[in-house]
C-alpha cells in the first residue's frame, strides 16, 4: 500500500509536468521556423513557387526569378511544376496549404481549371499571387501579373506582315485552348493580320506550346500545304518546331514569328532562320509578384490593382544582341 503524502507528491509533479507542456505549446514559434499570424494561426516562413514544366526556358526562368527574389527578401521556398495537370496543380496547392506557406506564386494550369484551388488556398489563409497566365475569376487571387499579350501579339503580327510584304500564304501554330493567353494572342495575330487580304490564312492548328508536337504538325500542314510563306506561332517553343520541320522539307525562305524571346528563339533570329519574336518579361512578372506577396504578407495589402499586365518588346535581327533570358542584358 503507497503511503498518502507520496501519492500528493506524484499528483503535484503530474500538474506541474502538464504546465511546463501548455507553456511550450503557447510559445510564439518551433524548431520549423514559423510565426504567428495576424489571425493567430502558425505560418511558416515559406513561399511555393509553383509552375508548368521548366523544360520550356521560359518557365524555368521565371521560378528561378521568383527562387531568387524569395530568397533575397529572407524567404525559405519550395519549387515544384504542375506539368499542365490540373491535378497535380491541386496536390501541390494542398501540400503548399498543409505546410502552412505564407504565399504562392504560381503560373496555373487552366484558366477555369485553378479557380478551385486558388479558391481553397485564398480560404485556408494563404495568399496567390498568379504570374503569367490569369483565371476566369477576380477577387480570388491577390494579384494576376502577366505580359500584355494583345498588345505583344500585335507587335509580333506588324513584323510578320512586314516581312512578308502583305501577301502569301501561311499558317498559325496555337497553344493550349484552357490558357487563355493563347486566345488573346491569337486574337492580337488576327487583329492585325485580317486587315491584309493578300496574307491567306492555309492552316490554323494548335501545337499546345509543345516543340515536338508543332515539328509533327507543321509536317502535315507542309504536306498538305506546300506552297507556305509563312508561319506565326503562339510561343517561340513551337516556333522552333516549325523552324525544324521546314528546315527538314528544305524550306529555309519561310518567315517564322514567335512568342516569348526564349534564347532558343534569339539565337534562330541570329541565325536568319527565324525572323521576330515578341519578349515578354519572365524574371520581371515573377520578381513583382515575389514584392507584391512580401508587402502583403508585412502588411495585408499589395498596394497594386489585381490585374497587372506587363508591355513586350519586339526582337528582330535588328536588336538580338541586346537580350539575353528574357530580358535585355
Amino acid at each position: 500500500m503507497s503511503h498518502p503524502n507520496r501519492r500528493l507528491v506524484i499528483r503535484a509533479a503530474a500538474v506541474l509536468a502538464a504546465g511546463a507542456l501548455t507553456l511550450t505549446a503557447c510559445g510564439s514559434s518551433d524548431d520549423s521556423g514559423t510565426a504567428k499570424a495576424a489571425g493567430g494561426s502558425a505560418k511558416s516562413n515559406l513561399i511555393a513557387i509553383i509552375t508548368p514544366s521548366p523544360d520550356n526556358p521560359f518557365f524555368k526562368a521565371e521560378a528561378d526569378a521568383a527562387r531568387k527574389k524569395a530568397e533575397s527578401l529572407g524567404y525559405q521556398t519550395s519549387v515544384a511544376s504542375h506539368d499542365d495537370d490540373p491535378n497535380k496543380q491541386s496536390e501541390l496547392i494542398d501540400a503548399a496549404i498543409s505546410r502552412k506557406a505564407a504565399a504562392i506564386i504560381l503560373d496555373n494550369a487552366g484558366a477555369d481549371a485553378s479557380i478551385g484551388p486558388v479558391q481553397k488556398a485564398t480560404n485556408a489563409g494563404v495568399p496567390v499571387f498568379l504570374i503569367d497566365r490569369e483565371i476566369n475569376k477576380t477577387g480570388v487571387a491577390k494579384a494576376q501579373i502577366v505580359s500584355n499579350n494583345a498588345q505583344g501579339a500585335q507587335l509580333a503580327a506588324q513584323a510578320f506582315v512586314k516581312a512578308m510584304k502583305g501577301k502569301g500564304n501561311y499558317v498559325e501554330l496555337t497553344g493550349k485552348e484552357s490558357d487563355t493567353n493563347a486566345g488573346v494572342r491569337s486574337k492580337g495575330f488576327n487583329d492585325v493580320i485580317s486587315q491584309y487580304p493578300d496574307l491567306k490564312r492555309v492552316a490554323r492548328q494548335t501545337a499546345n506550346w509543345d516543340q515536338q508536337e508543332a515539328f509533327a504538325k507543321m509536317e502535315t500542314i507542309l504536306q498538305r500545304n506546300p506552297d507556305v510563306q509563312g508561319v506565326i506561332a503562339g510561343n517561340d517553343t513551337m516556333a522552333v518546331g516549325a523552324v525544324a520541320a521546314l528546315k527538314a522539307a528544305k524550306k529555309t525562305d519561310v518567315v517564322v514569328v514567335g512568342f516569348d524571346g526564349s534564347p532558343d528563339a534569339i539565337a534562330q533570329i541570329k541565325a536568319g532562320t527565324m525572323h521576330a519574336t515578341a519578349l515578354q518579361p519572365a524574371p520581371l512578372g515573377a520578381q513583382r509578384a515575389v514584392e507584391q506577396a512580401d508587402r502583403f504578407i508585412k502588411t495585408g495589402s499589395t498596394g497594386q490593382p489585381e490585374k497587372q499586365a506587363i508591355d513586350c518588346e519586339l526582337v528582330d535581327k535588328s536588336n538580338a544582341d541586346q537580350y539575353g533570358v528574357f530580358a535585355r542584358l
